[in-house]
């Protein structure tokens, strides 16, 4: 019996963490009509996109004034809305997120009928549906996580901490479980299958590594376009300069599978600039009017370190993916500068946005969709690292750490938005307060 357990442990990993996404988010969304907050604040622009499609064929969204019967505020519904110079209507929020939903909320409008439920875009099993897309979506970020951690030679016990902690010692369990309309782990599982496609044309050229990490990138910038970003990570992925050249070597040599690739990544872009031309008149519109960066003034250490929404202080986890950066620098300099260099990149562009904790949210969701670049580290540093032993007992702690807080924010105990230093430590932990408040009410 050990010895099956043992040669399948990532396997029940996986399917130990699907059950416990499925069973938490019906618990707290699928039954009586808590579904109808599946899809809430920004959720509902990044949504609106496939009801006003499908259903309505009204990308102005006039139809939610008089053809939609959804237990939704009315007035909170036009929250995404937004007008141009031209006066036409338009979604403040992108397209990917709906783009990668809609095979999910086809689904919902299938059973929809078959069950006679209203065919509005809303009714309980769309909204449902959109929650198993999220959870696909994690659980695919786990598998080709897996498969990344092959090619770096992690032993299986490894992996399978490393996946589990993946969801649950970071905010990815939270964005799953109780906002699953955010666009943050559809970033996820895309940004990890260009990481890992871009690993396997580096290792061995081919069409089909090439192809589908093209695809994942016009998927990326679709959802949220600063993660064209990725494009930055390609010097790591490669592994060392002579892949690196030999790679690029081999696109100009195929150039037509070059020219396939691209046509691939600016198609899916261009599905946005459709939408914009349709709704207006134009090809290019900036939607987030008034909002911006400023990249005279970055947020850097309150972007990691802050009580308000801190990286390193929501999910510590990290704090061993930093000491595992030292294990990549001694197997090769090469892939440590040049993640380094990525990853500071990424940090200080986040961070120099006009709203660098990105309002309402637990921990910093802005950088979900680059956790596989922290996640080979820490694997690295739980396999080879000093004290190495200890390390993945702390991982485990962590992963606890990171479920009470989880707990905390849902029930307030964490502020959603503007934490500090003293309301942190008052309630570090403090699980006992949120049961006694629950006593209380019942």
């Amino acid at each position: 019996m050990k010895q099956i357990f043992n040669k399948y442990l990532v396997q029940i990993t996986i399917l130990l963490s699907a059950v416990i996404l499925v069973w938490v988010s019906a618990n707290l969304k699928w039954g009586d009509e808590r579904w109808n907050r599946i899809v809430y604040d920004d959720a509902r622009g990044l949504y609106a996109y496939l009801p006003a499609i499908f259903i309505y064929q009204d990308l102005s969204f006039s139809y939610f004034e008089d053809k939609i019967e959804a237990p939704f505020n009315q007035d909170n519904l036009f929250y995404y809305k937004n007008k141009d110079h031209n006066n036409g209507i338009i979604n403040k929020y992108y397209i990917g997120t709906s783009m990668a939903i809609m095979p999910f909320f086809l689904l919902g409008h299938l059973i929809s009928w078959i069950l006679g439920n209203p065919l509005d875009g809303y009714s309980a099993y769309y909204l449902i549906f959109i929650q198993v897309a999220t959870i696909f979506y994690a659980l695919l970020g786990q598998y080709l996580l897996i498969r990344i951690l092959i090619h770096y030679q992690i032993s299986k016990k490894i992996i399978a901490l490393v996946i589990f902690s993946a969801i649950f010692a970071t905010n990815i369990f939270y964005y799953v479980t109780n906002e699953p309309g955010m666009s943050h782990v559809y970033s996820f599982a895309f940004v990890t299958l260009f990481a890992y496609n871009a690993i396997r044309f580096f290792n061995k050229p081919g069409k089909l590594p090439f192809i589908s990490a093209m695809f994942a990138l016009g998927m990326v910038i679709l959802i949220r376009p600063v993660n064209v970003l990725i494009l930055l990570s390609i010097p790591f992925l490669s592994g060392d300069q002579q892949r690196l050249k030999a790679g690029f070597i081999y696109l100009f040599k195929k150039i037509w599978m070059l020219v396939i690739g691209s046509c691939i990544t600016i198609g899916i872009i261009f599905i946005q600039l459709i939408i914009y031309k349709i709704q207006t008149g134009d090809f290019i519109v900036y939607s987030y009017s008034g909002e911006g960066f400023d990249f005279t003034d970055p947020n850097i250490l309150n972007f990691i370190l802050s009580y308000r929404k801190g990286l390193l202080v929501y999910t510590p986890v990290f704090f061993v993916s930093i000491l595992g950066l030292f294990i990549i620098y001694k197997r090769k300099p090469f892939e440590f500068f040049n993640l380094v260099l990525f990853l500071l990149i990424v940090v200080y562009v986040l961070s120099s946005w006009w709203m660098w904790y990105y309002g309402g949210s637990f921990g910093s969701r802005a950088f979900i969709e680059y956790y596989v670049f922290l996640f080979i580290p820490l694997a690295m540093w739980l396999e080879e690292g000093k004290l190495k032993k200890l390390f993945r007992w702390l991982v485990v702690a962590f992963i606890l750490i990171c479920q009470i807080q989880t707990y905390q924010y849902q029930y307030g105990y964490l502020h959603w938005s503007e934490m500090t230093k003293e309301l942190y430590w008052d309630n570090f932990l403090r699980i006992d307060k949120v049961i006694n408040d629950e006593e209380k009410e019942w």
